[in-house]
């Protein structure tokens, strides 16, 4: 309740999950004057470079500027909690709170997506058992199951929960009106004739609906600092979108002056797909852009990845900054040489250390973004239109953002190109699936590649998220777990 009063709400418009975590039930119409601060990064390591705690460091060092301000986070998926990367609530100072409850069930959002998703797979199996009055034709059934672990001998028949329709829907819709209706609108099968089967013909988008609507409310939490904390929906960035859900951005633009969000992995892959996707369909206008790069990261792929992000940032045309963010076995000669070569790409480098420091530690990015993001033109554009065709969409995205010469298609993806086009949904935009450690598709080409050929292995139809994702090379919907699990580390 105290963390709440911050932002104006009173006890009518939460449902709290004990003293520490609630739901907001009251619906948010961004304000006109709200500044929209995505949290980007440049390739990372394994372990990641530190977005989320650049992003809650930021907001707590607006708020002890004095200016109305919250982050807005997905919610960890436990696949990666269990597996490599342990959590996602930040580190150190920059941390959100209670960190063990957000990292395991939370208010139980993402076992509410597995089952809408799990119970429209069971419907189909169900309706053609009982005498398949569709006609559906059994292969052709494109919906999968969906489970929040990583298990590799699943790989087959489910995606993880993060990287579901049925999650990329509820991150996108923008009420529950929308909701129901993107529901009812999932591509599950194709009869004998060739014509498209939807969620809404087997009638169990109502049930659906109903299980996903209290999740559809997003989490309030706080940061160390007592500071405001949205945290709703998980999609995967370099499978799916890789942002948090249109619902809390635009509760907290209509709460706050000053919303900060971050999008999953390197700006080719989170911050293409916020600016191209999310932007596009919700309707929101980023107003700065703060690109997080580590010496650690650079030191793996090499100075030149930093200029790939950099030119691919240029592009949308929205005033940025590089966050160096300090690790503490960091040399100062290495820190200069960043600063310096962001100064000779005119390029501004602010050094942040919120992990050791919290809101400090941050206080000079968001003094630079205060005194810029009103001063710097914004003409924000889009890297590709509506009206071009999936291949012709994605040839802009091989040029501008992956650097890549040629792209090359599997039969299965052409055959799937064809029956986009004959459904009429190449207005969509698209979700490119790929690794994260590169700007191509292949992992070991670290820093700048250039003049390559991508490799399309497979094209999904999407039409409740009303996106087409394009599979790369190896890349997969249900991860494996590492040699040494994180779970191996856990215990009460």
């Amino acid at each position: 309740m105290e963390v709440s009063s911050k932002l104006g709400l009173t006890r009518d418009d939460l449902e709290l999950y004990g003293n520490d975590k609630a739901k907001v039930l009251t619906e948010g119409i961004p304000n006109s004057h709200s500044k929209l601060i995505l949290v980007t990064a440049i390739n990372p390591t394994p372990y990641g470079e530190g977005k989320t705690t650049v992003s809650i460091g930021l907001s707590d060092a607006l708020c002890k500027l004095n200016k109305k301000s919250i982050v807005c986070l997905r919610e960890p998926s436990l696949g990666p909690v269990f597996g490599m990367k342990g959590g996602a609530c930040g580190g150190g100072k920059a941390t959100i709170i209670p960190e063990e409850d957000i990292n395991l069930h939370f208010t139980g959002d993402f076992h509410a997506i597995t089952a809408a998703n799990n119970l429209l797979a069971a419907a189909i199996d169900n309706h053609i058992y009982q005498g398949n009055e569709l006609d559906i034709d059994e292969a052709s059934i494109c919906f999968k199951r969906c489970l929040d672990v990583n298990d590799r001998s699943l790989r087959n028949q489910f995606n993880i929960t993060a990287a579901s329709e049925i999650m990329a829907i509820f991150c996108l819709a923008s009420d529950f009106s929308d909701l129901r209706r993107r529901l009812g609108n999932i591509l599950v099968a194709y009869n004998h004739t060739g014509n498209p089967v939807y969620a809404k013909d087997l009638k169990v988008d109502g049930a659906m609906f109903l299980l996903l609507k209290k999740a559809f409310f997003p989490n309030l939490v706080q940061t160390l600092e007592e500071n405001p904390v949205l945290v709703h929906g998980g999609p995967f960035a370099n499978i799916a979108h890789g942002c948090c859900s249109v619902t809390s951005l635009k509760l907290g633009m209509n709460l706050a002056d000053y919303v900060i969000t971050e999008a999953g992995f390197g700006s080719d892959l989170g911050c293409e797909k916020f600016m191209n996707i999310l932007c596009r369909k919700a309707n929101l206008t980023p107003n700065y852009i703060v690109l997080v790069a580590t010496v650690r990261a650079l030191r793996h792929s090499g100075i030149d990845n930093l200029d790939a992000h950099i030119d691919h940032l240029n592009q949308y045309q929205v005033p940025f900054c590089v966050a160096l963010n300090r690790f503490s076995e960091d040399k100062e000669e290495d820190i200069q040489e960043i600063v310096d070569y962001c100064m000779n790409r005119n390029v501004k480098c602010v050094v942040t250390d919120s992990y050791n420091s919290g809101s400090d530690g941050s206080i000079d990015l968001a003094q630079e973004i205060l005194a810029t993001i009103d001063k710097t033109p914004n003409n924000f554009q889009l890297l590709y239109p509506n009206d071009l065709s999936i291949s012709n969409k994605m040839k802009m995205l091989a040029d501008k953002v992956y650097h890549a010469s040629h792209i090359e298609y599997s039969e299965i993806a052409k055959q799937k190109l064809e029956q986009v086009q004959k459904l009429g949904l190449d207005h969509y935009p698209i979700c490119v699936a790929k690794t994260q450690y590169s700007i191509g598709d292949d992992p070991s080409m670290l820093g700048y590649p250039r003049d390559y050929t991508i490799h399309v292995r497979d094209i999904i139809i999407q039409t409740g998220s009303e996106m087409i994702v394009v599979l790369l090379n190896q890349i997969i919907t249900m991860p494996g777990l590492p040699k040494h699990p994180n779970f191996e580390n856990m215990n009460l």
